[in-house]
């Protein structure tokens, strides 16, 4: 009988998530099939699995503007990488000293850093401090500093990880060996808090991917443009369609009567994701707690 009930069991679990599998699938494959059927079914018809007329008219548009989506992607890419490794740097730094039993003021600093997760000093400060104080308007570090920087969360995930996954036993042995802090933290920290900070680089690396607030705020004009993310351009290249096709110069033009409007949307949604579809499989495995247990027997 316990044989049979553990199959039974197995025979549901397995059918659950075989169908939560599919569920978090399927809105990826909407998206493409979407973005690949023709502008007027898909105006008429709304979203479908089985599309009645296909179309690549709106990926032969992004074609078009190639230059420029590749360079959105080269600044996306740096924004991405520079500040997700500061970002998870610094919230290695403060959340390792955080850990610690015996920090001098520990009330004092966690209060702190809690209290900015739930109060801000509110945009129009924000703002006025970014572009007056930090001149980060219409430079690359409008995409890396403001809010993005550093997440609280991140913190104090990193923080509670540190002081329930790592033996204390290791800062003791490091102590009595007269390492130093930098020392625990470099050789101790940092390569066994490695699933936590790969985790909180993808959180991380996903909000800078994402963001196109940054770039609405602090980047204007030309030169604002030039350092538009793929998001802020994919964000212009609909905003554009949608003015031509409601002009009276677009409702004159049958080239601009044919730009796609809702299929395009799909075929950006689709193309800013694939990177991130294709770098989350190799960093899954790092997502699995307890890399420190064992570090210490007895």
């Amino acid at each position: 009988m316990r044989s049979k009930d553990q199959k039974i069991f197995n025979l549901i679990s397995h059918t659950v998530m075989i169908f939560m599998t599919v569920m978090a699938v399927l809105p990826f494959v909407l998206v493409f099939l979407s973005s690949v059927t023709e502008e007027n079914t898909l105006v008429l018809n709304g979203y479908s699995f089985f599309p009645e007329k296909f179309s690549l008219y709106a990926y032969e548009y992004i074609v078009m503007k190639g230059k420029k989506i590749f360079r959105a992607y080269a600044v996306t890419l740096f924004v991405t990488v520079v500040g997700t490794s500061i970002n998870v740097m610094i919230s290695a730094m403060l959340a390792y000293p955080l850990s610690l039993k015996d920090l001098p003021g520990k009330r004092i600093f966690t209060f702190y850093v809690v209290f900015t997760l739930l109060f801000n000093g509110g945009l129009v400060p924000t703002y006025l401090m970014y572009t007056s104080a930090f001149n980060v308007k219409n430079t690359i570090f409008a995409l890396i500093v403001p809010n993005l920087l550093m997440h609280t969360m991140n913190v104090l995930l990193m923080r509670t990880y540190y002081s329930t996954s790592i033996p204390t036993e290791l800062f003791e042995a490091s102590e009595i060996d007269g390492a130093s802090q930098f020392k625990i933290f470099g050789s101790i920290i940092l390569p066994l808090g490695k699933p936590i900070a790969v985790t909180m680089a993808l959180f991380s690396g996903l909000s800078y991917w994402n963001d196109w607030t940054n770039g609405l705020y602090y980047l204007t004009g030309y030169n604002g443009e030039k350092l538009y993310s793929i998001q802020n351009f994919l964000n212009k290249v609909v905003t554009d369609i949608q003015y031509l096709n409601s002009s009276q110069v677009g409702s004159n033009s049958d080239i601009l009567a044919k730009l796609p409007t809702v299929s395009v949307r799909m075929a950006i949604a689709f193309v800013a994701m694939i990177p991130i579809l294709m770098l989350f499989p190799f960093l899954q495995k790092y997502f699995s707690k307890g890399i420190a247990m064992g570090a210490v027997k007895g």
